[in-house]
């Protein structure tokens, strides 16, 4: 079979011709939207636990616990979210911005009450019950917005290369929301006792969370405004689209789909179990919480490094090839770390954390490229679009990472004794905290490395083809309606 150029790439589905042609100004859009996303999820992400164990009060395991299954029970709400937003009406602001705007200000309010400090004071169960129907509640909004948001890459332009350039600034959106939240937020909810030892300021964490979702629902603002959707396929009918049932097996069909799945699971275990452990890692093992911030912001160094090239470097390397050599080389730094016990020495922790970044960074950054090409590599096989059920299926496949890490991290941290409420753990404890931040997503990163290699089946090549063989069955539909 021969290629194309990608310089000049045909189109993948009917667009509009009446619109401006893709541009920065859409880039800048879908940026907004997942800056927007992450004002929520990485707060969560990253201080939800803690928030949980040092302001309420709830153990580690048990807040873990409802992390977890809630985590589960949304993975299913995105796969029934992806469904209506498949079969909802393409209207004038197309088939996805209006879900964005819709459900904005609902997710932000959502998350504020994740943080709020009344349930201290109540009793174990009532704690419990409110930690677990408000994270039921902000998980739901948030896929409510999030999957049509994800959806929505593959119709802003049918060019591979333009998608890869809309993942790149996807990135560049939650580096931006990552650098703000990590840098600034342990400057105000940590403090130190007169013993010197680090403590959590409780009120912090509700007024911090307020003023996450108004920037967030400005976000949402500048996505829904500056991006434009130009790829319009019509809506089928319910009687001539496959049941969801028979959309699901045939996703199972789909190597690519099945492979970045078990990548994207095994990525997302370790990205947020080391994400649910970092604020014990710096406030325990380092006992210095402000330095959080610190590292964190030098975490994002090799995002903003990479942005500029990663869409030029998938485009000659290609994606799947890039990815894996730049996991596999993190996956030998965090295994290094962790025969390198650094007590005293968290400026060379951080200075080796940055170097694994230069290696996963690559994946994080083009990721959602890749979610482009299987959504392509379906209708190859199937001849079926259904971007957002595949979207929304490898949104569960996120959630279940993230269920599994947030209460991994929280059992983890109760198998090696982490005690809640007090401000000294046991020397084994201490030493636990380190192997769950090093090693653990060492070994998980390797796993990420080879299931890009030897099972993802989207070689560079591949997706040329794959945009060749649409291109021309796009054109034959066109003459043959005509």
């Amino acid at each position: 079979m021969t290629t194309t150029s990608n310089s000049n790439p045909p189109e993948l589905a009917p667009t509009r011709t009446s619109v401006r042609p893709f541009g920065l100004r859409d880039k800048l859009g879908y940026a907004f939207g997942d800056l927007g996303n992450d004002f929520s999820f990485i707060l969560a992400a990253s201080f939800l636990l803690i928030f949980y164990t040092n302001v309420l009060g709830i153990s580690a395991a048990v807040a873990g616990s409802i992390m977890m299954g809630v985590r589960l029970v949304d993975a299913f709400i995105d796969v029934a979210v992806g469904r209506l937003v498949d079969r909802s009406k393409m209207g004038p602001n197309g088939r996805f911005r209006p879900w964005i705007i819709r459900f904005a200000v609902p997710v932000a309010v959502a998350s504020v009450l994740l943080y709020w400090t009344g349930p201290a004071g109540w009793g174990d169960g009532a704690k419990i019950a409110y930690a677990a129907v408000t994270y039921l509640l902000w998980s739901a909004l948030y896929s409510a917005v999030n999957i049509p948001y994800g959806s929505m890459a593959a119709v802003i332009s049918p060019d591979p290369t333009d998608r890869s350039s809309l993942s790149v600034f996807r990135t560049f959106g939650a580096f931006f929301a990552a650098m703000l939240i990590s840098f600034t937020v342990p400057l105000f909810i940590y403090t130190k006792d007169a013993a010197g030892k680090t403590q959590v300021v409780a009120q912090a964490f509700f007024w911090i969370a307020v003023a996450c979702a108004v920037l967030s629902i400005l976000a949402y603002l500048g996505c829904y405004k500056l991006s434009t959707e130009r790829v319009q396929l019509p809506t089928k009918a319910a009687s001539e689209s496959a049941g969801l049932g028979a959309t699901l097996a045939s996703l199972g069909r789909n190597r690519a789909m099945v492979a970045i799945i078990a990548a994207a699971l095994i990525l997302l275990v370790s990205t947020m179990l080391v994400q649910a452990t970092v604020s014990y890692l710096w406030a325990i093992y380092f006992n210095n919480g402000a330095l959080q911030g610190v590292a964190s912001l030098a975490g994002m160094v090799p995002t903003l490094v990479l942005l500029p090239f990663a869409t030029k470097l998938a485009r000659r390397f290609g994606k799947r090839e890039l990815s894996s050599v730049g996991v596999g080389f993190a996956a030998v730094v965090y295994v290094v770390l962790f025969f390198l016990p650094l007590h005293d020495s968290p400026v060379a922790f951080i200075v080796l954390t940055v170097l694994a970044g230069l290696g996963f960074g690559v994946f994080n950054t083009l990721i959602w490229a890749f979610i482009t090409d299987v959504i392509d590599y379906q209708e190859v096989l199937f001849d079926q679009r259904n971007d957002g059920v595949v979207y929304s299926v490898y949104s569960w496949a996120r959630k279940v990472g993230q269920a599994l890490a947030a209460g991994l991290g929280g059992w983890a941290l109760g198998w090696v004794g982490y005690q809640a409420g007090t401000t000294t753990q046991a020397a084994e404890t201490v030493s636990g905290i380190y192997m769950l931040s090093t090693l653990v997503p060492g070994v998980l990163y390797a796993g990420v490395a080879l299931v890009l290699f030897f099972w993802y089946p989207l070689t560079r090549q591949a997706v040329l083809e794959n945009t060749e063989v649409l291109a021309a069955r796009h054109r034959d539909a066109a003459d043959t309606a005509h």
